[in-house]
């Protein structure tokens, strides 16, 4: 009987010992040294080209986090603007090796998701967070790397244009857009109906009293000043509308909408008229249209024409085309300014 016991106790320790010995399998893993980011140099500036969007733009490197064991790491990189803690990072690249290489457009989409403003130079923070496993656990950080960035945009920049129209409310309020970064000719098409002004966006792109804003100098010719300007002003209507915010110029041309061309009822000759729709903000129609060209055209006249890219059409763009003669219902779309386009809808 007392060597069964013997027995039991021996079993019981081994069995305790056994235990202890797979808890210290799962023990936190002991890390050693530190694991920091090598390349680029700190202070690395960094200019990205829209015309170079697939080009390599920076590659990440750093050294392996060691956790005094062999074991997987799972590294993620980091970005966030300049100063910021990370308050808000953005995940750039995870990866188990010791480098990541951005291309001009990745790098670009991060940068600004992480703070930066486009077309201007910003600080961007980078550090690396290593975790061990396929739990992801004992999560480790290198230091922080800080770059400089001009980051890119390829949305055209706006103006905004509140009045009588929409309530006098700038976020809002219909746009106009230049025809590229660092240009000045703003344009669109807008339903006017009374006072109305020209307003620039803040640092953050956003729409509100208190940023710059444009209006007539009071001879009511065309001339735009910020100081002691008086509201813009036009009878109801749908009108193309243009600023130039360096040459201080505005004008307004009232047009109404029409489709011409071989497959219409007027052939090249008379457009087919279409009804504003202020629900839609669409020029609409039901039209019985043949298979052959068409493009659409204001004031039955060919001063202002649009086709090409029905994603995207064009003043003067080539004709556009309908495939099956049939009875469609016509939608032009001209509310996002510089990016115009239609729908035909069969009937």
């Amino acid at each position: 009987m007392k060597n069964t016991f013997k027995f039991l106790f021996a079993f019981i320790a081994f069995a305790g010992l056994m235990s202890c010995e797979d808890e210290e399998n799962f023990q936190i893993l002991d890390p050693s040294g530190d694991f920091v980011i090598v390349t680029p140099d700190a202070g690395t500036n960094i200019v990205l080209d829209p015309n170079l969007q697939t080009n390599p733009s920076i590659t990440l490197t750093w050294s392996a986090a060691d956790y005094g064991t062999p074991t997987e790491i799972q590294y993620v990189v980091e970005f966030a603007a300049a100063g910021t803690d990370f308050a808000e990072p953005v995940v750039a690249a995870s990866t188990t090796n010791t480098n990541v290489t951005w291309n001009v457009l990745e790098l670009n989409g991060a940068a600004v998701a992480a703070g930066l403003t486009p077309f201007t130079e910003g600080g961007l923070d980078i550090r690396v967070k290593a975790t061990t496993g396929t739990t992801e656990t004992q999560e480790r950080i290198s230091n922080t790397l800080t770059i400089f960035v001009t980051a890119f945009s390829t949305d055209l920049p706006t103006i905004a244009v509140p009045g009588n129209h929409q309530g006098w409310n700038p976020p809002t309020a219909p746009k106009l857009a230049s025809s590229g970064f660092g240009e000045t000719d703003y344009e669109g098409y807008i339903w006017l109906d009374g006072g109305y002004k020209f307003l620039a966006p803040d640092a953050s792109g956003a729409f509100n009293w208190g940023n710059t804003d444009w209006g007539d100098d009071g001879s009511f010719s065309g001339v735009l000043v910020e100081q002691g300007e008086s509201d813009c002003t036009s009878p109801a209507g749908y009108y193309r509308v243009k600023a130039d915010t360096e040459a201080l110029t505005y004008s307004t041309e009232l047009t109404n909408w029409g489709i011409i061309g071989a497959a219409t009822p007027g052939g090249w000759d008379a457009s087919t008229p279409l009804t504003y729709n202020a629900t839609t903000q669409m020029w609409e129609g039901i039209v019985a249209l043949s298979a052959g060209e068409f493009k659409f055209r204001a004031n039955d006249a060919w001063t202002i024409n649009y086709g090409g890219d029905p994603a995207a059409m064009s003043q003067d763009g080539a004709n556009l085309s309908v495939g099956v003669a049939g009875t469609y219902l016509v939608k032009l779309n001209l509310s996002s300014p510089r990016a115009y386009t239609y729908e035909l809808i069969a009937q």
